[in-house]
């Protein structure tokens, strides 16, 4: 964790975050530009994150998405949390669509299976997500859907 993480989760549990996250995208895109890819939000927030590509599950393009993670025994938990906002982020739908994945983590790309966790499993790993980033339990009651969640390994 960074000197900037404690700020991070303090304007992380925002209730209108969601409303604003078009522009966080659209911050953190230019900042990977002028960066080279080498910067994200995440990385100025001291939190652990990697950019996840697949292809669309219609358009069959390559589409990369930076996302917050935890590294958990050799591989990557992830979440569709979308700040706690009512819809399945779109990278969901194109992860579940497609047997494997690309994954950039500091600077390494790796090629990566995916497995949904659910049940028990799901809510042990859940609390393995809350010590990283609490404010998943507060996306979680802003919402009625299940925050589906993502175990990450290398291939």
């Amino acid at each position: 964790m960074g000197l900037l993480t404690p700020l991070a989760v303090r304007i992380g549990a925002l209730s209108w975050m969601p409303k604003l996250l078009p522009q966080v995208v659209w911050v953190d895109t230019r900042l990977q530009r002028v960066t080279g890819g080498k910067v994200t939000v995440l990385d100025i927030a001291g939190l652990p994150n990697l950019a996840l590509t697949v292809p669309g599950r219609k358009s069959g393009v390559p589409r990369t998405t930076p996302l917050l993670c935890v590294p958990h025994d050799g591989g990557w938990l992830i979440a569709g949390s979308y700040f706690g906002g009512p819809d399945v982020p779109l990278w969901v739908g194109n992860l579940r669509a497609c047997d494997t994945a690309t994954i950039s983590v500091d600077g390494a790309e790796r090629r990566v299976s995916w497995r949904e966790v659910e049940g028990d499993e799901r809510a042990a790993l859940w609390q393995v997500m809350l010590r990283t980033w609490p404010n998943f339990a507060k996306y979680e009651e802003r919402t009625t859907r299940l925050i589906p969640v993502f175990y990450l390994q290398p291939v």
